[in-house]
């Protein structure tokens, strides 16, 4: 099987270094300096994987039987009208965030995409070398809850090359927990500047923490997505899980670059306004990173 990795940055790097050092033919597509550092000196990866990997890349899209989907939100569209795609060509999403594989699916056809979830760390530290950060479970799925045999053989690929993987038939509901996670922990350790586990060493930190995420959940019930109320305690646990890690959002702020905060505090108060679900949190997490965004770097 050949599979592609869009969007190859530290995730996406990571996710197709360990599946060539399994064995599977695998390119890599991402941004130029990333991309010549790789060809000439191989993928270094460090961290929890200390490797470094033989593995092609390029800045072109390839046709291929898998495509790892691990672009910044707000390049879906633009980046999946690019794909190359066969008639057999599967697409997993691996991304932040909300209605990204449905973007995907308006693009190339819904029977193309399923839906996918990590909770691997991975920071990127200079051009061909991403440092492996967490450790966590991987989930994918159907976009309609069935459980095919492309999911199972993908889920098998996976594990194969020692990413821990399960299939469920409610990708959608897991995708919801994991942007109540993201909700809770990205945007307020970017404004703050902090790593993760000072969420839940500071008591103010912790309660905004709190109160983002029962905010989430309750507009997830609003839309018929019943989530637990202990999913807060599912937050803490993963802060406390990644107390060391710097969030996604933390590092690009920190780089000056943009944010995902649309599809992942900021969806909250879209679709909060339209079920007339009130989310002030959200909505001062928002503002305040897009003013983040436009001042520019921030020391961290």
């Amino acid at each position: 099987m050949k599979i592609v990795v869009i969007g190859a940055g530290a995730l996406g790097s990571l996710f197709g270094g360990l599946l060539a050092s399994s064995g599977e033919e695998v390119v890599l597509v991402g941004r130029k300096k990333h991309v010549d550092a790789i060809n000439a000196r191989g993928l270094r990866i460090s961290g929890l994987t200390d490797a470094i990997i033989n593995i092609k890349a390029s800045t072109q899209p390839e046709e291929a039987d898998l495509i790892l989907f691990t672009v910044k939100s707000y390049d879906t569209e633009t980046t999946a009208s690019k794909l190359i795609i066969k008639e057999d060509t599967t697409i997993l999403s691996l991304q932040n965030g909300l209605g990204n594989e449905e973007k995907i699916a308006e693009v190339v056809g819904s029977e193309h995409v399923i839906g996918g979830i990590t909770s691997h760390g991975a920071l990127f530290i200079e051009p061909g070398h991403v440092k492996h950060t967490g450790i966590g479970d991987t989930v994918i799925g159907e976009l309609d809850g069935s459980i095919t045999q492309r999911v199972k053989d993908i889920s098998r690929i996976l594990n194969n090359a020692g990413i821990k993987t399960e299939v469920t038939d409610s990708i959608k509901h897991k995708i919801w927990e994991k942007l109540v996670v993201n909700v809770g922990i990205n945007a307020l350790t970017a404004i703050v500047g902090v790593n993760n586990g000072k969420l839940l060493e500071i008591p103010e930190l912790n309660l905004l923490m709190q109160d983002a995420g029962l905010e989430a959940i309750r507009v997830a019930r609003g839309a018929k997505i019943e989530l637990e109320d202990d999913l807060i305690g599912y937050i803490e646990d993963v802060a406390r899980k990644t107390a060391a890690n710097r969030s996604s959002m933390l590092q690009d702020v920190s780089k000056g670059k943009r944010t995902e905060i649309d599809a992942i505090n900021g969806m909250i108060v879209e679709m909060g306004t339209k079920l007339g679900i009130d989310t002030p949190v959200n909505r001062i997490f928002t503002l305040l990173i897009k003013s983040i965004e436009k001042r520019g770097v921030v020391d961290q």
